[in-house]
Order: C-alpha cells, then structure tokens, then sequence
C-alpha cells in the first residue's frame, strides 16, 4: 500500500472532527466532487457515504463503506469509483506529547482496472493525491471543520461562559 504521513499543529480530536462528519469528505479528499448522501451511523463499520467522483459534467456516482473504525484513532475504507475500481484506504491517527498528532494515509487498489495498473506507476500517483489530500485534510482540522456545527447545536465549547 502507498502510505503518506503529515504531523498536523491540530490535535487527534480535531482531525477525527473532520473525518467523523461524512458531509464534509469531499472538502478534503481529492477527487471527491461532491456528497450525495451520509449513513446516519457514519463511521461505523458498514455505514456508507454516497458521493460524486470526476469534474462536472463528467461525474461518477458512486459510495465509500467503512469496513473498520477505532473513533479517535483509525479508520479503514472500501472507496468505490467504478468503472476505475475500488481502493482500501486506511486513515491513522497518532496523539504526540506537544498536542499536535501524526496522520497517515495508505491506499491501494484492491478491484477493476485501477489495480491493473503497475505498482511502480500507482504507488507515485496515489502518494501524490493523498499528499494533497492531507493538506487539505489539515486546514480544515484548525479551521474548526466538524466542530462548529456542534457547537451551534448546543455543544458548547468548554470554556464557554454561560450567562
């Protein structure tokens, strides 16, 4: 598998913020045009997001399942986008003792045309999309993504003063 890693200043909460909220996904995962829908159990094991791949008006519907999810800590994909195939990705996050936390991502192809092309050609392809992927996925942890839509349902924010 292609695997891409990037300590982010945001801590593991943030990020998993980001990841937890499935109508945020294609802000930060290259490729992903749009949502069409999200499991109310989006991300446990089995929920699927329904999203769009390709630019206008060359689009692809299709869905991504969670196959395995640690809340917090990882997450593991069955991303499909047929007719190219379907990809097994694993999202990680590691805590670090100045509040900041490692992420990772490792994908590869696992069904269809996509994994009939040659390693040595996918890998570079793949580590360059979830590098890009990563950065975006970072911006929107300290830009308050997944965690301001809670606040305003009455989620308040620790240190909030009620008055």
């Amino acid at each position: 598998m292609s695997t891409v890693t990037q300590v982010f200043d945001s801590p593991p909460a943030h990020v998993w913020k980001v990841i937890a909220d499935g109508w945020l996904y294609s802000g930060w995962v290259v490729g992903a045009s749009r949502i069409r829908d999200v499991d109310e159990e989006w991300p446990e094991v089995g929920s699927h997001l329904h999203h769009s791949v390709g630019s206008w008006p060359l689009l692809i519907n299709d869905s991504t399942r969670v196959t395995a999810a640690q809340p917090g800590v990882s997450l593991e994909l069955l991303a499909r986008g047929w007719p190219i195939g379907e990809a097994k990705v694993r999202i990680s996050l590691e805590g670090l003792d100045d509040g900041r936390c490692r992420v990772s991502i490792a994908e590869d192809a696992v069904r269809g045309p996509g994994k009939l092309v040659p390693k040595a050609l996918r890998d570079p392809l793949i580590d360059l999309r979830n590098r890009e992927t990563l950065k975006r996925l970072e911006l929107m942890a300290a830009g308050g993504a997944g965690r301001k839509n809670q606040e305003a349902q009455g989620d308040a924010a620790p240190n909030q003063v009620e008055g």
